[in-house]
């Protein structure tokens, strides 16, 4: 399984194009909008979720609910793309100048995509650089989600940090200050994948390793600075690594999960559990100080619409990434034409692992 996306933040759409979808998978609208509504109406969102309202059109590979094996499409509408038409029109707009950003911020990939496209007006890069794109992301996880439900794996997600904050009653206070102070705020995300069976992956080299996929993968997502699988890391060996046990009904398995359920590049059969620290969104509306590009002046960073706090949306993008990556191995490991070969595959290997 492969996807493409394409689009703009401001643009009229963003699209993607996810291939090797098995046959015979109930899809509709509305199990996508679920997980695109969870992104989109969570604490310290910007002014922009009042005029979006994230849903996605399926324009391609399902007939009446069901998958065809053919690329699939979807497709979210910006609808701020409404007030931003001039701005950001593919053909040219005779006497209409769109005003020039030239003031970089800190930690957005503003400055370094100017220059490496010699962009002199930061608008083409943030409009793709946005996190806004995660939109997209997110739809095509929630399609991964449907298969993985098929073979019952789940995967959640939960907030662990925001800020210097670790108690969950207080998360949306220090939103609110950090709001107030024209400041944003970061922190760290878990995310689980549960009924994983063993040996997803391979360990005979270097880019088979499923850890090494994820890692690429959450490192994709605008805003994640960190990734560590498995949690509470002693870095002593007698009570880091997980004691294999055996019994009937359940095969070989481990005592405890400190590994995150990955061991040499391959799934142990444990939960997968992955943590990513977050950064702060780059836009403070109490700018910090930068250079204008082009008369090379000290300035303070330009401020641009934006969330207070990623970490919640972020969480719901990972919990999407990261069945996205599973989901490819798993279509990758078995024979997935059709949901029943896929289902019938899964079901006997994981027989096979329980009586080795």
């Amino acid at each position: 399984m492969r996807y493409l996306t394409a689009g703009e933040s401001h643009g009229p759409q963003l699209t993607a194009i996810i291939e090797g979808i098995p046959a015979g998978l109930t899809l509709t609208t509305a199990m996508i909008d679920e997980d695109l509504k969870r992104r989109q109406e969570v604490y310290g969102r910007g002014g922009r979720m009042k005029i979006e309202k994230d849903r996605v059109q399926i324009v391609s590979g399902v007939r009446h609910g069901i998958t065809l094996g053919s690329p699939i499409t979807v497709v979210i509408e910006n609808k701020d793309f409404e007030n931003n038409k001039e701005l950001m029109s593919v053909e040219p707009t005779p006497g209409y100048a769109p005003p020039t950003k030239t003031v970089p911020r800190a930690g957005h990939a503003d400055l370094s995509g100017a220059i490496k496209y010699n962009h002199k007006d930061l608008q083409n890069v943030l409009e793709r650089a946005s996190a806004r794109e995660t939109a997209i992301r997110t739809a095509i996880g929630a399609v991964c989600k449907q298969i993985l439900e098929q073979v019952d794996i789940k995967v959640t997600s939960d907030i662990i940090q925001v800020g210097n904050v670790t108690n969950k009653e207080d998360f949306n206070q220090a939103i609110d200050e950090a709001k107030a102070s024209g400041d944003s705020l970061g922190g760290k995300v878990k995310v689980t994948a549960t009924g994983m069976a063993v040996g997803i992956g391979s360990y005979v080299h270097y880019d088979r390793k499923i850890d090494a996929k994820l890692a690429h993968d959450v490192m994709s997502v605008q805003l994640v600075k960190g990734i560590q699988i498995g949690e509470d890391q002693t870095f002593v060996g007698s009570t880091t690594h997980d004691q294999i046990t055996y019994s009937e009904d359940k095969g070989f398995h481990r005592l405890t999960n400190h590994s995150g359920g990955i061991e040499g590049g391959m799934t142990t059969g444990m939960s997968v559990v992955i943590q990513a620290d977050i950064k702060p969104i780059p836009t403070l509306y109490t700018p910090l100080d930068s250079v204008d590009m082009l008369t090379k002046n000290p300035s303070p960073s330009m401020v641009e619409r934006s969330d207070t706090c990623g970490v919640p949306a972020v969480a719901v993008v990972l919990e999407a990434v990261v069945a996205t990556t599973l989901t490819q191995e798993i279509l990758k490991q078995f024979t997935s034409d059709t949901m029943k070969q896929l289902i019938d595959q899964v079901n006997q290997y994981r027989e096979y692992t329980r009586t080795f």
